[in-house]
This record gives C-alpha cells, sequence and structure tokens, in this order.
C-alpha cells in the first residue's frame, strides 16, 4: 500500500490562546463579571478535530507539558479493524502547568522499508524551521481535553487515544487514576451545553477576545441612553447582553436558530438576568410593533456575525436586516456599527499560490494533462471570484498599501441602484503578486473600528498580521505577477456591489502608470 504506514504524535500543552477557542470564559463589561454557565464550564467540549497550520501556532504560545510522543502506528498494507482501539503513552511532566490541549500530527513511510517519510510535523519542531516542507493536504490537529487539569513538574502521566472508525480523542491519566485498572477506553466527548455545537472554535475565540469585546462596550456605552430600547441581530451574540449590563432601558435580540436561543439563555440565566434580554424567534422582515412591546428601536446593533457567512461581505445581512427594520427605528435611532468598509492589498504568498500553480513533471511523473485541465476551469466564471480563507494560517507580504475599496453606510437603507468602485494601488515592494487580500472592518462610531482582516499596520517589510477569528477573502490572480516595487505599475481594481444579489463582482488587472 502507497503509502505504507503511519505514526502518530501527540504532545501535551497549556495554551491559553487554543484554549480560548473550546472554552468561554468570563467578561468583564464595565467592571460587571459574566460568568459562562455552568454546563458550559463542565462540557466536554465537541469531538470533531481542530486541523490547522500548527506551524503558525507560535511556540511562545504554548508552554509543553511532555515530549512528543509515539501515541500509534497505522499498518496500511493491513486490513484495518473497525472495532474501537485505545494506545497510551506514558511519560513524566517535563514542566508544571495547566493540562488542556493535545497538538497531534502524523509521519507517513510511504514504502515498506521506511526510506520515503512524509512528515506532518509543524515547522517548529525542525532545527530550521524555515526548512520544513509545507502541508495543506494533511495538516496537524488540536484536540481539547474534556477539562484542563494542573500537573506538576515529574508527575507520572499517561496521555491515551482512542479512535474508532471516524474520530480521534485524547484523555489524561495521572498516576493516582493510573493505579485503577481500566480495560475500556476513556469515551468520546460529547457536548451536552449546545455551546459547542453552535459556535466554531474560531467564534469562541472571537468572544474570548477581551480587546474587541471592550471595544463594543465602549461602542455602546456611547450610543446608550437611559430610556435606550436596543435591538440586536447577530447569530449567538453576546452584545445584548453586554447592552443589558451597561443600562439599557429594554434589549431585544433576533435569534433565528433555537440552539443559539437556548445558549444565550443559558448565558443569562448563569448570571441572573433572565428577562433582561427577550430573544425572539422571528425574522427582521416578520418582526412588527407588537413584538416589541409597542416600543420603537433606539439602538440597532449587530456585531455583525451570521453562521451561513462565507466571505467576509456576507456579513452585510446586516444591512438588509437594518433596511427591513426602518419602520420600527426612532428618527434619531443610533445603527452600531455605523458603517463598514471593504479592504484590500496585493499579496505575495508564502505557500498558498502552491493550491493554484501548476505541478508539471513531479517525480518524474508527467501530470500536464491535469495542469492543462485545471487551466481550462480558470474560464469559468466561478475561478473569477474571492474565495475565503483563514490568513493567519497562511503567511504573506502585502506588495501594495491597503485601502478601503468600498464603504456602506448602515445608517442608510440599502440602495436600490448598484453601487461602483474603481481605483489603483502601485506595487511599492518587490516580490511574486499571487492574488488579493479582502476583508471587511466595521466602523461602531466614529472613533472605534473593529478589523476582521488585519489587526495591525502593515509592517515596512509587507509582513501582515491576521485576525484568527474570520475568514479574510483571496481573489487568485489568473497568473503570477513580478514586482520590481519602483511604483511604475499598479493594481488596477473595479469593485461592484449588487443591491438585489447582496453579492460583490469585481476584476483586478495590473496596469503601467
Amino acid at each position: 500500500a502507497v503509502p505504507h504506514r503511519a505514526t502518530v504524535y501527540a504532545q501535551l500543552v497549556e495554551s491559553d490562546l487554543l484554549w480560548s477557542w473550546a472554552q468561554l470564559k468570563p467578561v468583564e463589561v464595565e467592571g460587571a463579571r459574566l460568568v459562562p454557565p455552568p454546563a458550559a464550564g463542565c462540557c466536554a467540549g465537541a469531538h470533531s478535530v481542530c486541523d490547522i497550520q500548527l506551524s503558525q501556532v507560535p511556540p511562545t504560545s504554548f508552554t509543553p507539558l511532555s515530549p512528543v510522543c509515539t501515541m500509534f502506528r497505522l499498518d496500511f498494507s493491513k486490513p484495518v479493524s473497525s472495532a474501537p482501539q485505545f494506545h497510551s503513552s506514558r511519560f513524566s511532566a517535563q514542566s508544571g502547568g495547566r493540562a488542556q490541549v493535545v497538538l497531534s500530527w502524523w509521519d507517513l513511510h510511504m514504502d515498506p522499508s521506511g526510506t520515503i517519510v512524509c512528515s506532518m510535523a509543524p515547522s517548529w519542531t525542525y532545527p530550521q524551521p524555515e526548512m520544513a516542507p509545507w502541508r495543506d493536504h494533511w495538516m496537524q490537529s488540536v484536540y481539547f481535553l474534556p477539562t484542563e487539569s494542573l500537573v506538576t513538574a515529574g508527575d507520572d502521566l499517561r496521555l491515551t487515544v482512542c479512535h474508532d472508525d471516524y474520530s480521534l480523542w485524547y484523555s489524561l491519566q495521572s498516576h493516582r487514576q493510573q493505579e485503577v485498572p481500566s480495560e475500556s477506553p476513556p469515551s468520546r466527548p460529547c457536548c451536552t451545553c449546545q455551546a459547542h455545537l453552535v459556535w466554531t472554535r474560531p467564534r469562541f475565540g472571537e468572544l474570548n477576545d477581551r480587546q474587541r469585546t471592550e471595544s463594543y462596550a465602549a461602542a455602546l456605552r456611547s450610543v446608550l441612553r437611559e430610556d435606550g430600547v436596543c435591538l440586536s441581530i447577530s447569530d449567538g451574540s453576546l452584545l445584548p447582553v453586554f447592552a443589558h449590563m451597561l443600562g439599557a432601558k429594554k434589549v431585544f435580540s433576533l435569534e433565528n436558530c433555537r440552539m443559539f436561543k437556548q445558549v444565550i439563555e443559558q448565558v443569562l440565566e448563569a448570571n441572573s438576568m433572565r428577562g433582561g434580554v427577550e430573544l425572539l424567534e422571528i425574522r427582521p422582515d416578520q418582526l412588527t410593533s407588537n413584538d416589541l412591546r409597542g416600543e420603537q428601536i433606539s439602538v440597532l446593533m449587530g456585531e455583525p456575525f451570521f453562521s451561513t457567512s462565507l466571505l467576509p461581505w456576507h456579513s452585510l445581512f446586516f444591512w438588509y436586516c437594518r433596511t427591513a427594520l426602518a419602520g420600527l427605528l426612532r428618527s434619531d435611532a443610533a445603527i452600531l456599527p455605523g458603517s463598514a468598509s471593504l479592504h484590500m492589498a496585493a499579496v505575495e504568498f508564502q505557500d498558498l499560490w502552491r493550491i493554484r500553480a501548476p505541478c508539471g513533471t513531479c517525480e518524474g511523473f508527467d501530470v500536464t494533462p491535469m495542469d492543462e485541465m485545471d487551466q481550462r476551469s480558470l474560464d469559468f466564471r466561478e475561478s473569477r471570484e474571492a474565495e475565503p480563507h483563514p490568513l493567519w494560517e497562511y503567511p504573506c507580504r502585502a506588495l501594495t498599501q491597503s485601502t478601503a475599496a468600498m464603504t456602506f453606510d448602515f445608517t442608510r437603507c440599502v440602495p436600490q441602484q448598484p453601487i461602483s468602485s474603481q481605483g489603483s494601488l502601485p506595487f511599492i515592494r518587490a516580490g511574486c503578486c499571487h492574488g488579493v487580500a479582502l476583508w471587511m472592518e466595521y466602523h461602531l462610531t466614529d472613533d472605534i473600528t473593529v478589523s476582521a482582516g488585519l489587526t495591525k499596520p502593515i509592517s515596512d517589510q509587507g509582513d501582515c498580521e491576521w485576525s484568527r477569528h474570520r475568514k479574510q477573502g483571496v481573489y487568485f490572480l489568473r497568473s503570477a505577477w513580478e514586482s520590481s516595487g519602483d511604483g511604475r505599475a499598479a493594481l488596477s481594481y473595479s469593485f461592484t456591489f449588487e443591491p438585489s444579489l447582496g453579492d460583490i463582482k469585481m476584476d483586478f488587472s495590473i496596469t503601467n502608470q
């Protein structure tokens, strides 16, 4: 069989960054503390794998508690049993801390002798990280332990991995637990609080982002009045809870998904706020004054976040909701965010360009027929559209400045006619331009902005730091273009927002100035 066998490795770590993707943390709002529901705190979470580019998780963001352990081997040349199996590795804790997360990957032995090895190990396991091969078909995985536990350096521990036909899961046993013999493997984790079924791992990270929470709280505080009546439009958002904590007279929230509604109800119950936010299972276009108890909305708010959004500008659904609710708003109603802008920059990818690049001859095999088929597929309309990617996992350099290519004014209703924008960005850095990065920024107030893309200004060298909470859009050029960086060439762009479709058509070209 090719590959012939696989070896699975794991490392136990403590990481506030990674653990924030698994559990809702207490939130501070204006000195008041919002605690997660008890059911969420003791929930084992979802068993689905969290596969990411671990090479982009810096070693400074986690503390290894174990060595890299060899967990088990799979021999693909032999029949695989469908019966659930478990394997253990015993070790002494190499440092103390909170055991929270298991980082895992495998090596593939392509031939029976094991002389040809395809390793998925993250780059920081290599003596020279820059020499690590790039992998995207099989990536590394993050597994969250059912509960975090304190360990002390030198503790005798046992890490156990279980698998069935579909899933892997890990558990940790201390020395005392090991003294109780057990022939049955730890059961597969199962979400019992519902939060892990409706909030994705990046969404947990977003809700746990303290700086982001402070931005929304500050913006809310600036628009709330004592007689304020607030309406929130976002999926499973804590914004309406914040509004209640900040003293709004009445808060409503539209939750079309019953499971989202039940999770927010648990949050309210855990913080003795039952009745503080009225959760309505009503679509915006069906909401009436009777549903609001005859009240008019003084603050319409949203993050905005919608679980069905794929591309950054899909969150413009908030604009359509605001338009549908125009008749229920006070004449002086505050809209939060007041506007949003679509930003862009031409970029050179470190590795992501490979998913569009021709292979040519690979290991002696001529795969040009497949390359030609791929090139012909670029003639279809779908190839001239952006696609979503979490750019924090795929490093890139900006070859141009970033710019706000389009702005959407939420204080006004969605226009009936298309909105167009054209312009150009000079290439100010040398490099190979593979495409264009696109992201949204939400202007909560005149001086408070939340970015779903760049989290810092582009560095002088063009390095970009991206939000881990949202995916950005990537528009790949049909063919890469070499920039000299002298500013004489530019990326020309054209955007058209089609209100009837809720989508943005875009086109890019390289021009000489």
